[in-house]
């Protein structure tokens, strides 16, 4: 598709920033040239870190002019965010498709939550940075991330409690609600500090996700 050349008038946008499309088709467009900007900077950020992301560069691998990311994003600053929102809501998504793949087998579906979440933070700074509130070597994309760190824990954690919900309806939800809210906190500690290859934690964590989930499951509801 064609470009608009470097400080051409485009679009009208009303007060809030958003474009004012004449066409239906306009925001699904908006939103595939959104996401193309974003996964390129997180390839960027994930090669050469946050501080060599230049918005030329982004532009340039996106296919699109460096006005175009400005026009989408206003600044850097407005990439990190939709960068750190897309960050969880990817993490998330992976998480809730490692449960879903094992159904009801507590121990398989835990095992593979806590295996994607360590092998994720080892290979990806930019989940880690999320996941520990540690700093990724960006004072300037820092903010973004770890405000995001209590974010992913709730989320990560209503995923695996959304799960057991559906596999272990007769659990008390109490018990569940600890036993999920635990086995995250736990996971996120071996990242922090790791003791073990990645393979033995997730096995030995996966073992007391199905003690935990078992006993809140043979628990009856209080009343």
């Amino acid at each position: 598709m064609g470009e608009l050349p470097d400080g051409a008038a485009g679009p009208a946008r009303d007060g809030s920033g958003s474009r004012r499309g004449t066409g239906r088709a306009e925001p699904e467009l908006s939103n595939r040239l959104r996401d193309a900007i974003v996964a390129a900077a997180r390839a960027q950020t994930i090669a050469a870190g946050w501080d060599g992301v230049r918005m030329g560069g982004v532009a340039q691998a996106a296919g699109v002019s460096r006005q175009t990311v400005y026009n989408e994003f206003g600044s850097k600053a407005g990439l990190a965010e939709a960068l750190a929102r897309r960050e969880v809501d990817r993490f998330v998504g992976e998480v809730r498709a490692a449960l879903d793949a094992h159904g009801g087998d507590v121990r398989a579906a835990a095992y593979a939550a806590i295996r994607h979440t360590l092998a994720a933070a080892a290979d990806n700074p930019l989940v880690k940075a999320i996941l520990t509130s540690a700093r990724g070597g960006s004072d300037e994309l820092l903010p973004y991330l770890t405000t995001r760190s209590e974010l992913i824990l709730a989320e990560s954690s209503a995923a695996l409690l959304e799960w057991a919900g559906r596999h272990l309806p007769e659990g008390d939800p109490v018990a569940l609600a600890f036993a999920a809210d635990t086995i995250v906190r736990l996971t996120v500690s071996h990242i922090v500090l790791p003791g073990a290859p990645v393979d033995d934690t997730a096995d030995q964590l996966a073992d007391l996700a199905l003690h935990l989930f078992h006993t809140a499951a043979t628990t009856p509801p209080p009343g």
